[in-house]
């Protein structure tokens, strides 16, 4: 009996020992690997007016640019070599305060192009330090009394502006592309309760008629806005925020879409339905994370190139 009992013994502690080792591996692996495994996720939608030429969009989002973040930054600087025909920020490009200069490094290649963009809450706002699992809770807010730390976001908007890129923070704008007109409608976070939706823009009194597309973009993916901008009559809408769950369980997917957003949608191309409305909505899971929680796990980085062609 008593040899049965050591034998048990040795046997839960070997099996402990290799649980604690597993878990340290899979952390080791989220934390140094998979989340510096900057990939493309490249997609095609039929969704433009008859006769006009294709168009290829980058939709970037999440960066979270820290200082020497030299992977990172080659990466980004590298996606010029898909000469996109625009480039869509979907915002949360800071998670330092000093991260402005690295960030305009690593888009330095990309303000050469057409772009448009809204901002995130981790462009106004440095993430806190706080209890990682907290985030399994519920969406994430800046809670407390304590005001949180404001990041040097103008200084980026002016950058971004300079270049030529469109802010689309509560406001709309309409750009021509390869004879298209691509008509924007963007709101500044809904994460912070800031959205307004400002319209589409309506042009002339014949605007209608020209060949054009309706495209809504915000940095968090809540039902309210994502109704609002089908309604409103868009194409095609744009976001990120979710990062795609972050930590995921495989075969399963996300746990927690950081908004109200079910988990099934926190990743990739869907179909948004409201009021007999259905439209192409496309979720990044974006490239970086916050500086407090660096770990990825079944949801690699990405940046999605979309290529749109007629109906």
């Amino acid at each position: 009996m008593g040899v049965f009992r050591e034998d048990a013994r040795a046997g839960a502690a070997i099996t402990l020992g290799l649980t604690a080792a597993a878990g340290v591996a899979t952390f080791g692996y989220a934390a140094f690997v998979e989340r510096n495994l900057f990939g493309l996720r490249r997609e095609s939608l039929a969704i433009l007016p008859p006769g006009s030429r294709t168009l290829r969009i980058l939709h970037l989002s999440d960066i979270h640019m820290v200082p020497r973040q030299a992977a990172k930054t080659k990466w980004l600087q590298g996606l010029a070599e898909l000469e996109p025909d625009l480039v869509v920020n979907t915002g949360d490009n800071l998670s330092h305060p000093k991260a402005v200069a690295p960030l305009l490094d690593a888009l330095a290649p990309l303000l050469d192009f057409p772009g448009v963009f809204v901002p995130g809450s981790n462009d106004y706002y440095a993430p806190r330090l706080q209890n990682p699992f907290k985030y399994f809770g519920g969406p994430s807010l800046h809670k407390g009394t304590k005001p949180p730390r404001e990041l040097p976001w103008k200084q980026m908007f002016a950058r971004f502006g300079s270049a030529g890129w469109i802010d689309l923070t509560n406001r709309s704008q309409s750009i021509a592309l390869k004879g298209l007109r691509l008509d924007f409608s963007g709101v500044d976070d809904p994460h912070l309760n800031r959205d307004r939706f400002a319209g589409f823009p309506s042009g002339s009194s014949t605007a209608s008629e020209a060949p054009h597309l309706r495209v809504g973009v915000a940095h968090a993916p809540y039902q309210r806005v994502l109704d609002t901008f089908t309604d409103g009559g868009a194409d095609l809408l744009l976001a990120g925020h979710t990062h795609g769950g972050q930590v995921c369980v495989p075969g399963y997917g996300a746990l927690i879409s950081n908004c109200d957003l079910p988990t099934w949608r926190a990743r990739g191309l869907t179909h948004w339905e409201h009021n007999g409305g259905s439209v192409p909505l496309n979720v990044s899971a974006g490239i970086g994370t916050s500086r407090f929680a660096p770990v990825r796990f079944a949801c690699p980085p990405e940046a999605v190139l979309l290529t749109l062609t007629t109906r």
